[in-house]
């Protein structure tokens, strides 16, 4: 009967209960236990071990480049970040209300490992979020368009709950990489969250994309329900007085 119950179980993918299948029942055989009870048992290591694999697929499909989070993030060498500001954010509300976050500042300054850290907690919490770099975003989409899979792209990233777009600079863009930007931009516009990180303050932008109408469109979506965060402090790779 057990070989049955095992193979059943290997057919259903139900791993978490395969896994201590055994154990519950010889203990329930020895103590008598109710068959309720042991029901109760078997499902809820099933769900755990589910929500278990869930979590470390979600992780893994975010690709987190750095392991960054808010609790290492150095708030003590960073006067520029107001940290009561980002523990509000860790909150993750702005999320339940598909706000936007945009962090500006010089290179080195933590905008990356803010974000990072953000998405990181975001995901730990059941959100389905990705780390892009943002001319690699760009360059994918761009290739999209010869085998022509950038509706079905797209339509991926902008069912992400939370996606960072790291490193919004000075970029290398052709005319159709910057329409299918705006393009996702305005799908996830008011439903889902969407975090940039970005040397140039929002002047400059006018001179990436080289379209006024189209940015003034983008910063029009982006900024509206948005935090805007200006870092203005010193580079966190720059050695300490005390290192030198």
């Amino acid at each position: 009967m057990r070989e049955k119950i095992h193979l059943l179980l290997d057919q259903l993918r139900l791993q978490g209960i395969a896994t201590c299948l055994d154990e519950v029942l010889n203990d329930a055989e020895k103590k008598g236990t109710a068959i309720s009870d042991v029901l109760v048992d078997l499902l809820e290591t099933e769900y755990r071990i589910q929500q278990e694999h869930a979590l470390e697929s979600r992780i893994k499909r975010a690709k987190l480049p750095w392991s960054w989070t808010i609790d290492t993030f150095p708030f003590q060498d960073q006067p520029g970040v107001n940290k009561t500001q980002i523990m509000g954010l860790a909150k993750l509300t702005f999320i339940e209300r598909n706000e936007n976050v945009i962090f500006i500042g010089k290179t080195g300054t933590g905008k990356s490992g803010l974000a990072m850290s953000l998405l990181r907690l975001a995901v730990l919490n059941g959100s389905r979020g990705r780390f892009y770099n943002a001319q690699d975003m760009l360059n994918e989409l761009y290739a999209s368009l010869a085998d022509r899979t950038t509706s079905k792209l797209l339509n991926t990233l902008s069912n992400y709950d939370v996606i960072v777009i790291d490193e919004l600079g000075y970029l290398t863009l052709t005319p159709e990489q910057i329409n299918i930007f705006f393009k996702l931009i305005d799908m996830r516009y008011q439903k889902k969250t969407t975090i940039i990180t970005t040397n140039l303050d929002f002047e400059a932008w006018y001179e990436v994309f080289k379209h006024k109408e189209l940015v003034d469109a983008m910063l029009d979506r982006l900024k509206h329900n948005c935090t805007i965060i200006h870092i203005d402090g010193p580079s966190l790779r720059s050695p300490k007085p005390s290192e030198k």
